[in-house]
């Protein structure tokens, strides 16, 4: 099942660009928890827990037990982050708030299990996704799903179909999609040496001796 995890986080009145520029360089994170039937709510977290959070799991299929100061903690997952463009820093982030009984849709990470004969044969494995978008409960969030490589020749692919489910998680991708496949091993053309052109019978022009010439003619 999925991981829990714990986050804090503290209420924020003030809103708007301005506002979380300030609120950024004190080390900390703009971000909402919202939900069915629930009142969004501005809060904001420490930046360098959220960035430790992240580089541990896979916060899009992880629930995080969210403790907004002042209030009991409430289960939630990540549904989105808006990070700067090029430094990587996360700028915003929202959390929604799940409830026990209620089902929801997300995204899985896949972990590719075995050795494929034909990456063996010197053929390239391709990952064509790296992530399947599922429903279940939240207690049935599988951390990963498995994908086995083990019988892949050479030409041979594994689409969404064959991907074993945990009870109770419904897959919602197109069945033939394609997962990944070993493709053949790249052959680099060698570059043929360029001809050179013999002109036979003729003397090369020696500039010393053609100056001579030209001076016994004046």
């Amino acid at each position: 099942m999925g991981a829990k995890v714990e986050l804090k986080a503290e209420p924020r009145t003030a809103t708007g660009k301005g506002a979380n520029r300030k609120l950024r360089a004190t080390g900390r994170v703009p971000a909402v928890v919202y939900g069915h039937g629930e009142q969004t709510r501005s809060v904001s977290v420490d930046a360098h827990a959220l960035s430790r959070l992240m580089a541990e799991v896979h916060v899009e299929s992880t629930i995080i037990d969210l403790d907004v100061s002042g209030e009991a903690p409430v289960r939630t997952l990540v549904r989105e982050i808006q990070s700067h463009p090029y430094r990587g820093d996360v700028l915003h982030i929202d959390f929604y708030q799940i409830h026990a009984g209620e089902a929801i849709t997300l995204s899985v990470p896949l972990r590719f299990v075995g050795a494929a004969p034909g990456v063996k044969a010197g053929g390239m494995l391709s990952h064509a996704i790296d992530e399947v978008e599922v429903r279940c409960l939240p207690d049935a969030i599988p951390d990963f799903l498995e994908v086995d490589i083990s019988a892949l020749d050479i030409g041979d692919s594994v689409h969404v179909d064959a991907i074993p489910l945990p009870e109770g998680v419904e897959l919602l991708e197109d069945a033939e999609r394609t997962v990944c496949s070993v493709l053949p091993p790249t052959v680099v053309a060698e570059a043929e040496p360029e001809e050179v052109e013999e002109v036979v019978g003729t003397e090369p022009e020696v500039i010393g001796r053609r100056k001579e010439e030209d001076e016994d003619e004046e």
